[in-house]
């Protein structure tokens, strides 16, 4: 694995420990140019007693010579989009990807940080130079003094100014280069560098049904490609202020597995399944947020017995065979059908995975 541009560890220090916990073998090389912040991270790694990383400091435009790799995973969260020539760095990843492998990748969305630019433009006027702590300074100053109307005084999606110290405010403010997407651009981005998108993160937040009800409205947008969906979706919230995507080779036909294959295992994660069975049997939907609305999606009626069989282990069959021997014997094809659409609304939102069994 690579994580590439890893700053301070934090996927790094995930991605470790994970499968650390899991006791599988892993190679992880993290590469950062910046001294201090891999002095951070190695202290991380040796906290925690982590001994499956190897620390670089390089640029990842260096990768294709370096010698390290092909990889199995990616993973390059907040980088490409401060660099000068983002194309040429996320081709240097591809560069040594393996032909059968994916990556993860994070830039910034440019409707969530409406008002951002127009305020770097404004400092790029009044604080390009000086002393770091004088420019921060004078940030401060012109936030302060921001009228109501200002754009970014009204996003209510951008508060790394307002929690993230001095290093969220620079960040924001005064990073040298900082560009952001929309979603046919993060798609032209990855095909020009031999990629295909799989997915965005959280695939529920990209599809304009989570947030249209009108009949009519959704047997149009039933019409859409996917990508069309995602960039629609985009545009109706207006509050995506970073995609998050999988990605991988363009020739590599992987798929998502197949929710209604037996042999597939089914992992949830921040889902506790017996509070998730308490709380299905009270109601039939399930409730999350984003940007700042309150969304609900529909549960089968078999969604409490089925997550509370999961465990990470169990496959598709072993789960219906258990429901086969309860007080109301359910068939396969039933089964499925609900799995199906409880896998919809449960990976859409983050909380369910499917891994592919031995099958």
């Amino acid at each position: 694995m690579l994580v590439a541009g890893g700053g301070t560890g934090d996927a790094l220090v995930m991605l470790a420990q994970q499968l650390s916990d899991a006791g599988t073998p892993a190679e992880i090389h993290y590469i950062d140019v910046s001294e201090a912040s891999r002095r951070t991270a190695e202290a991380r790694v040796r906290a925690r007693r982590l001994s499956n990383v190897q620390f670089h400091r390089m640029s990842l435009l260096d990768l294709p010579a370096s010698g390290l790799g092909p990889f199995d995973y990616i993973d390059s969260c907040g980088v490409l989009h401060h660099l000068e020539d983002p194309a040429a760095g996320l081709r240097a990843l591809v560069a040594v990807l393996a032909d059968d492998c994916g990556m993860g990748l994070m830039v910034y969305g440019t409707l969530g940080r409406t008002g951002v630019y127009p305020a770097q433009s404004m400092l790029r006027m009044i604080a390009a130079e000086g002393p770091v702590t004088e420019r921060l300074s004078t940030a401060r100053g012109l936030l302060n003094a921001l009228p109501p109307a200002n754009w970014l005084k009204r996003n209510p999606f951008v508060g790394d100014h307002l929690q993230g110290g001095d290093a969220g405010l620079y960040d924001l403010l005064l990073h040298a280069r900082d560009r952001a997407y929309l979603v046919p651009e993060v798609a032209e981005l990855a095909a020009a560098a031999g990629l295909r998108l799989v997915t965005f993160i959280e695939p529920a937040f990209y599809e304009p049904e989570t947030f249209v009800t009108d009949p009519d409205l959704r047997r149009r947008l039933a019409g859409l490609s996917w990508l069309d969906s995602c960039a629609l979706a985009e545009l109706l919230t207006g509050a995506m202020k970073a995609h998050v995507c999988y990605a991988v080779q363009a020739n590599n036909p992987v798929t998502p597995p197949d929710p209604r294959d037996p042999h597939a295992v089914p992992h949830l994660r921040g889902l506790d399944a017996k509070a998730f069975a308490a709380m299905a049997e009270t109601g039939t939907r399930i409730s999350g947020s984003f940007a700042g609305m309150t969304l609900k999606w529909p549960l089968p009626p078999l969604a409490p017995q089925i997550v509370a069989r999961i465990d990470g282990r169990r496959t598709l069959a072993d789960i219906h065979g258990g429901m086969m021997v309860a007080a109301e014997p359910v068939t396969w094809d039933a089964f499925a059908e609900q799995f199906a659409a409880l896998a919809t609304t449960l990976t859409g939102i983050g909380k369910l995975f499917l891994a592919r069994g031995p099958g």
